[in-house]
């Protein structure tokens, strides 16, 4: 996948490693919701059986990984690597719009400039205002199949799937207080590992009570004071938004690309991953690894800029990036490790390839 498409995949990166394995806006506190007696079970029927596709609101998507501030070093692959970690860090504004399965948009609001998502139908936009580039691609006829292996996901209800469709004996099912999020009435599942092998302390989903539509996923790293993510509505209309919202035409003076889309291969069709990728284990603390020579070109870039040597440290066998939910191992012969577990657990895996 080019760099353009690349510059999206951050803002899905952390759910995506945690939901291979099975991530603030906080509570209102005080608030008392009085809603029917239901078990988690009846909770996790509620979300599964939701068929709302048309919507639109205001998200806030808060991320604290404990990330080391990115310096600024004027190197070109060193700005590219800063940018794709901006949405992994602080918080960000995102308006969403959904009318079915094919039409959608997505704005991140950044400080002085915004991007763009629009999917309508077969067309897929990015557009950039920051520097007013746009790329476009055509999706084939299993466009839905391509978002969901692409990690084309930004709202809770997307996330929430991630992690319910993992439920299973690893998982202590719970409800905390009812509550409400976007001014609407929720239940509150209570996702909890039941492995000390994972750096997920717990995930918490609001389900409307009414449509059943996961309005927030917050994700609890183990023995820490504050949320790691969380993606949560504060506005939320369940109106079908204007056509207009999904017809996108660059501006003038846009530098416009056209993209290719990976091949079925490269998505991981047939059970396996993208890139060669495989799965070490199952569960909380499984593991993503792919081979030596995947992405060599890219990875070889990101290994020589200078913040490479900043953000990660030296250990046994490679080097490590460490955050409270997730951990990456790249190890001297190339390969890659990842997953929401201990570093440790990461060069184990490598060991016994």
């Amino acid at each position: 996948m080019s760099r353009t498409w690349l510059k999206w995949m951050p803002a899905v990166a952390v759910p995506a490693v945690i939901a291979v394995g099975v991530l603030a806006v906080p509570l209102q506190a005080g608030a008392t919701v009085d809603l029917p007696d239901k078990s988690p079970q009846d909770v996790l029927e509620l979300a599964a059986g939701s068929t709302v596709d048309t919507f639109s609101g205001t998200l806030e998507q808060t991320s604290d990984l404990g990330l080391p501030e990115i310096p600024s070093t004027g190197d070109a692959a060193a700005a590219e690597f800063s940018a794709a970690l901006d949405l992994l860090t602080g918080s960000h504004t995102v308006r969403v719009y959904q009318n079915g399965a094919d039409q959608s948009r997505v704005q991140v609001q950044d400080t002085m400039s915004e991007r763009n998502l629009i999917r309508n139908g077969s067309d897929l936009w990015l557009y950039d205002s920051a520097d007013n580039t746009a790329a476009h691609t055509t999706l084939p006829a299993a466009g839905e199949e391509f978002a969901e292996k692409s990690g084309e996901t930004y709202t809770p209800s997307d996330l929430a799937e991630k992690f319910l469709a993992d439920v299973s004996p690893s998982t202590a099912v719970t409800l905390a207080e009812n509550t409400q999020v976007a001014g609407r009435t929720a239940y509150e599942l209570v996702l909890t590992p039941n492995t000390d092998d994972t750096l997920v302390g717990s995930v918490s989903i609001a389900v409307d009570s009414e449509t059943g539509l996961p309005l927030r996923v917050q994700v609890d790293a183990r023995n820490a004071e504050e949320p790691a993510v969380s993606v949560a509505f504060t506005t939320l209309s369940l109106d079908a938004p204007a056509a207009d919202l999904f017809a996108f035409t660059p501006p003038a003076g846009a530098t416009v690309t056209e993209e290719t889309l990976p091949s079925a291969a490269d998505l991981g069709h047939s059970g396996t991953e993208p890139n060669g990728a495989t799965v070490i284990g199952t569960g909380w603390d499984a593991v993503v690894t792919m081979p030596a020579g995947a992405d060599a070109d890219q990875l070889a870039e990101l290994t020589a800029s200078p913040l490479y040597s900043q953000l990660t440290e030296a250990v046994d066998g490679g080097r490590a990036l460490s955050t409270t939910l997730v951990s990456v191992f790249i190890t001297d012969d190339g390969r890659v490790f990842a997953g929401s577990v201990p570093v440790e657990r990461l060069q184990a895996a490598a060991a016994q390839e």
